[in-house]
């Protein structure tokens, strides 16, 4: 069985974060390892708190699991300030100079919750941008996500477009925009690849408010897919399957009284 590591926060409500990578993992068939990087308090009306786990207690997570475990596969949800993005990149660092390489790293750059809760410090998302984002493997920002990266609004197809070569040529890495937040009935997702090529996944857009999750939930399907040997086009195409039949299995679900959780179960 592959072994995943998910490097996030914790949810609470469990709709998302590390509760709900490990649901995702184990739903693909592998077997999911965890470091925190910070609690949160959360449910599906939105975040109210936010405590950093320190970074001391961050290394030493990601220590024991790289000295036992032999990890096919990384992805990054929140982290919460630049005390926790150090201490991961100098263990990526190591782990590298050991190996000669790290296996692929999938990065959620999880900044503001959808209710509007900063996840994220401003010197922690200019750390990540010189010194996390270029030895990732794949970055899946949202739109907003893109423009924080990119420092300018972005409001239609053509400017999507732009955003993720741009996002490619800044950080030497592949990029897949998600298209959630764009206007109209369908969905379109992009993948940027580093050789130049674009892959689009388009699919009409599920009538629920049961959303919860839904960038965890890619992001570590696609890393759980990535372990088990699949290229990454193939890996995005079966998490974007993945996702989708979360988003129905949980679309008529009543599980708080917000925004509820997607189900694959």
């Amino acid at each position: 069985m592959e072994i995943v590591l998910s490097i996030a926060g914790s949810d609470p409500s469990a709709g998302a974060g590390i509760q709900q990578d490990l649901k995702t993992i184990t739903a693909m068939g592998c077997y999911g390892s965890t470091v925190i990087t910070a609690l949160t308090s959360q449910n599906t009306l939105g975040v109210q708190d936010v405590m950093p786990v320190p970074g001391k207690v961050i290394g030493s997570q990601l220590q024991a699991i790289l000295d036992d475990y032999n990890v096919k596969s990384i992805k990054i949800g929140q982290i919460p300030d630049i005390k926790a993005a150090s201490t991961i990149v100098e263990k990526l660092q190591m782990l590298k100079q050991k190996n000669g390489t790290n296996p692929p790293i999938v990065y959620d750059p999880v900044m503001i919750s959808t209710s509007g809760h900063r996840l994220m410090s401003s010197d922690c998302i200019q750390y990540i941008q010189q010194h996390l984002l270029p030895i990732c493997f794949l970055i899946t920002p949202n739109i907003p996500e893109a423009a924080q990266l990119l420092g300018h609004t972005l409001c239609t197809p053509s400017d999507y477009l732009q955003a993720g070569q741009d996002l490619v040529q800044q950080y030497g890495t592949n990029i897949l925009l998600k298209g959630g937040h764009a206007q109209g009935d369908m969905m379109t997702d992009r993948l940027f690849l580093t050789n130049g090529s674009i892959h689009e996944y388009q699919e009409e857009k599920i009538d629920t408010t049961n959303l919860h999750g839904t960038g965890c939930t890619l992001s570590s399907a696609i890393a759980s897919a990535l372990a088990q040997g699949h290229n990454l086009e193939e890996s995005v195409d079966r998490a974007k399957r993945f996702v989708s039949d979360a988003i129905r299995g949980g679309k008529d679900l009543h599980i708080g009284h917000g925004n509820g959780p997607i189900w694959k179960f």
